[in-house]
């Protein structure tokens, strides 16, 4: 009885082990595991040095703290986003055209891939003709002293194959939907009223031959399979001491889009967005004197900003008197030598959570490279433009615009939609909610002290903490 007894008792044993092996091996529901990692975070800290690393995943819980909270809220949403990005020069262009070639695949990927490690650059802005950052100056229609050419007959971009076309068909080859904006500094000089890529207005009598090239350009780049989404009227309308650069008012620029470009886009059935301004947000003024004009703001997609002057604060009074009308955040640099705790803190409060908090589409910083000499750039162009990364033979170096870029762009894609949430001196942030679900916070901490805080979603809170100056993206679906 007793040996009856004893071998009962092993075999239920025996049950007992095998059952707890194999619920081991069996994939636990959400409810049976003790903690569900549920939040990835990426970290930039000047202070520990530590770039745009991922950190430990954290945990959502019930608040169990009395630490400020960041409150997300996804059922108030505001703008969809075009994309973060650069400014690719035609410096830029021709310094990692000149990389060979494994390497600068290895870095163009690097820049606008998404997966593994890679930061996911989704928008560019290009010059139509040369900027100030091209190692000289030209336009898609130079002629002689004299010469003009209403109907655009000699008009050619075979410049830009040397570099720009080059590398903008591999970026596209790596990220075929990346959206690419295009914007002059200047008209040919044949059609300014002195005759100088420096300065000058565009001739009332040249305002049709110069919406004729912009319709070439565009057609003329369709052809090298580059197709460019929008375009801004002018880059920087009220400086112009740039070479190039060109003066135009808003009078002047809504006569332009109303007479001339708007009916010749019609005219030619482009699609390609006309974007107005593309300057400073010390002068909302320009765009709502051209958006108040019916016959030209219909031709208006909207206003693009720069911010070397003025406060971010001033689009969103633009926004409200026409919220039909969309806005982008298309410029702004860097200065050399570069500090990444004073620039990282300063663009990703400023930009990456100031402009789309204040309704923009894009955010853009200035020219994607540059060489150690922060150059090339044009006689009388900028000399102290850092570019996101530096180009120095096959050496690259990754500047502070880059860890400012990676936060937004690798985790907020296009079509990403920002949301609700609060805010604070201390914890400048902005949320968004992407196409596939995801929800994406950034935070800055803008105390002279590290930052316990909660990012509490649905009920559930996650206790997180920044560095001073630190900057933290979160995610989570």
């Amino acid at each position: 009885m007793k040996i009856k007894l004893l071998a009962f008792v092993l075999f239920i044993s025996l049950l007992c082990s095998v059952e707890t092996v194999l619920s081991k091996n069996q994939p636990q529901s959400p409810s049976s595991q003790h903690s569900k990692k549920a939040v990835q975070f990426w970290l930039t800290s000047p202070e520990k040095n530590i770039l745009f690393q991922p950190q430990k995943e954290l945990d959502f819980g019930k608040p169990i703290n009395q630490d400020p909270s960041i409150l997300i809220d996804a059922i108030q949403t505001f703008q969809t986003i075009d994309g973060f990005g650069n400014c690719l020069t035609g410096g830029s262009a021709t310094l990692l055209h000149r990389i060979e070639a494994d390497k600068r695949t290895a870095i163009l990927k690097e820049l606008f891939a998404t997966n593994d490690n890679n930061i996911g650059i989704s928008y560019l802005r290009i010059s139509i003709g040369a900027s100030d950052l091209s190692e000289k100056v030209f336009s898609y229609n130079d002629l002689a002293d004299g010469e003009t050419d209403p109907q655009m007959s000699k008009f050619s971009i075979d410049l830009e194959k040397a570099d720009l076309i080059p590398i903008l068909k591999e970026i596209l080859a790596i990220n075929p939907e990346i959206k690419i904006m295009g914007s002059p500094w200047s008209a040919p000089t044949w059609m300014k009223t002195n005759n100088n890529s420096k300065g000058g207005s565009l001739k009332p009598e040249y305002y049709d031959a110069y919406a004729l090239y912009f319709v070439k350009y565009l057609n003329s780049m369709k052809v090298e399979g580059i197709n460019i989404d929008a375009i801004t009227i002018q880059n920087e309308p009220l400086h112009p001491g740039n070479n190039p650069s060109m003066y135009m008012t808003a009078e002047d620029q809504a006569k332009f889009v109303k007479q001339s470009l708007g009916p010749a886009f019609a005219a030619a059935k482009l699609s390609t967005k006309i974007i107005v301004y593309d300057h400073n947000a010390d002068r909302p003024e320009y765009p709502l004197t051209i958006l108040k004009d019916p016959d030209a703001a219909k031709y208006v997609d909207g206003s693009a900003f720069h911010l070397y002057g003025g406060s971010i604060d001033a689009l969103t009074p633009v926004h409200e008197a026409y919220p039909d009308k969309n806005l982008y955040f298309t410029e702004q640099w860097v200065g050399a030598p570069g500090k990444l705790a004073g620039d990282l803190a300063w663009h990703v409060r400023t930009l990456i959570i100031g402009a789309t908090r204040n309704w923009c589409r894009t955010v853009l910083e200035w020219n994607l490279a540059a060489d150690p000499k922060n150059d090339p750039h044009t006689i009388g162009g900028c000399t102290q433009c850092l570019g996101t990364i530096t180009i120095d033979g096959n050496l690259i170096t990754r500047n502070p615009a880059y860890y400012i870029l990676a936060h937004a762009a690798k985790f907020v894609r296009p079509g990403s939609i920002r949301i609700a949430s609060n805010t604070s001196k201390d914890l400048p942030n902005v949320a968004f909610k992407t196409a596939d679900g995801k929800i994406v916070v950034i935070v800055q901490n803008n105390s002279s002290e590290n930052k316990t805080f909660n990012l509490t979603w649905k009920g559930k809170s996650v206790s997180t903490q920044l560095d001073k100056g630190a900057v933290g993206t979160y995610i989570w679906k």
